[in-house]
């Protein structure tokens, strides 16, 4: 069967435009309700913490059954319905709950459908990024549109675009079509064998580390530029930046994973996330370097995503692709978003934004020397590009 393109690009497109409403945005809707700094965060944690458990889950039966794509669309369906809620409730105690009931499906959709689209490439895995880019043009759609559409009417709007965009993705899943591995693809390594290898607990800490020195930057970026006077079309645009370089890395991601090895990949994206989190921390009203700074993006999110994706699924194979996908996100962006939510919201006024982007450049140099001691020094990753 034929890759279908535009089918799951779609997916990717939607599922990153509803992301892009809801990141830049929801902590400045969040900050409009009423909730402090240490509400805001314990919320974000909320929102990504049920991936520490919620992905595993999916993953388990989705590798089990063969049905990726039936789960995918249950998910999204959910998803929608739950975050409705927000359009009607208010007070920290329903918002806490709402969180957690639509995270848990919401956080379940990306693992497997990253796991359908590697099935569906077979042996040309290396054209993912071109079919993944379209998910970063969602999310400047969306950060762009919505940062005009907030200069110009109130931050209440923010809960029904989400809605609708959610509602929108439940239709492009309906219309993918399923993918699994075949019999003859399946193996027998269990699961518990591979997760007790030096080199893959390491790349889940390092995973983690690097998730975790983003959750100030998720959390409150968009906080961090209005207070220094940035209007919310400037903090749109600016957001826009890091995932265009992030698309125009995609576009070129062929070449460089043919070019260079996975682990080079992976620690020179680390060394420019140190670079990234130092010069937001220190020189917020210089808009050169805070631009350069965005451009980085394409490096702290952009290639460690990619090198994860393939990394994933060299380790894991396609017996275990299902549950390596939604470990990845589990102890990445679930364990590593949580504790960078946390840590950021109760330090936010104590510390000051300025040691809080600090501690996160640390962060990434703890996951750079781990990276550099244990991951990826099995070079059979590395012809991936011609495979």
């Amino acid at each position: 069967m034929s890759v279908p393109y535009w089918r799951l690009s779609g997916f990717y497109f939607f599922y990153f435009a509803t992301l892009g409403g809801f990141l830049p945005y929801w902590s400045l809707y969040l900050k409009s309700l009423g909730f402090n700094p240490g509400e805001i965060g314990e919320l974000s944690a909320f929102l990504v913490g049920t991936k520490i458990i919620a992905p595993n889950i999916w993953g388990w039966i989705a590798d089990y059954t063969g049905k990726s794509l039936r789960i995918i669309r249950i998910a999204c369906f959910l998803s929608a319905c739950l975050f409705a809620a927000f359009l009607w409730v208010r007070g920290y105690f329903w918002f806490a709950a709402i969180t957690v009931a639509f995270s848990f499906f919401w956080n379940a959709a990306l693992p497997q459908f990253e796991a359908a689209t590697l099935f569906h490439l077979k042996s040309e895995r290396h054209r993912y990024s071109e079919i993944r880019l379209w998910g970063s043009v969602g999310f400047i759609a969306t950060v762009v549109f919505m940062g005009w559409l907030l200069d110009s009417l109130t931050i209440e709007i923010l809960p029904q675009v989400i809605t609708v965009l959610l509602i929108v993705l439940w239709f492009t899943a309906l219309i993918t079509p399923e993918a699994k591995a075949s019999l003859g693809e399946r193996g027998t390594v269990r699961i518990s064998r591979l997760l007790m290898k030096p080199e893959i607990i390491a790349f889940f800490t390092v995973y983690l580390l690097i998730q975790l020195a983003h959750g100030p930057y998720y959390v409150f970026f968009s906080i961090f530029l209005k207070g220094h006077g940035y209007s919310s079309t400037m903090t749109g645009l600016l957001w826009s930046l890091g995932v265009l370089a992030e698309i125009i890395l995609f576009l070129f991601m062929r070449k460089i994973l043919a070019r260079f090895s996975l682990r080079k990949i992976l620690l020179t994206s680390i060394v420019l996330s140190i670079v990234r989190w130092n010069m937001i921390a220190y020189f917020p009203n210089q808009i050169s370097l805070l631009i350069a700074a965005q451009v980085l993006h394409a490096a702290t999110f952009g290639a460690t995503h990619v090198a994860a994706i393939h990394l994933v699924d060299h380790y894991f194979g396609h017996q275990h692709q299902g549950k390596g996908q939604a470990l990845y996100s589990s102890m990445s962006f679930g364990l590593g978003g949580m504790l960078g939510s946390l840590y950021s919201g109760y330090l936010w006024e104590s510390w000051g934004p300025e040691r809080v982007y600090a501690l996160a450049a640390v962060s990434c140099a703890v996951a750079l020397i781990i990276a550099y001691i244990w991951v990826g020094r099995d070079h059979a990753q590395k012809a991936i590009a011609q495979n």
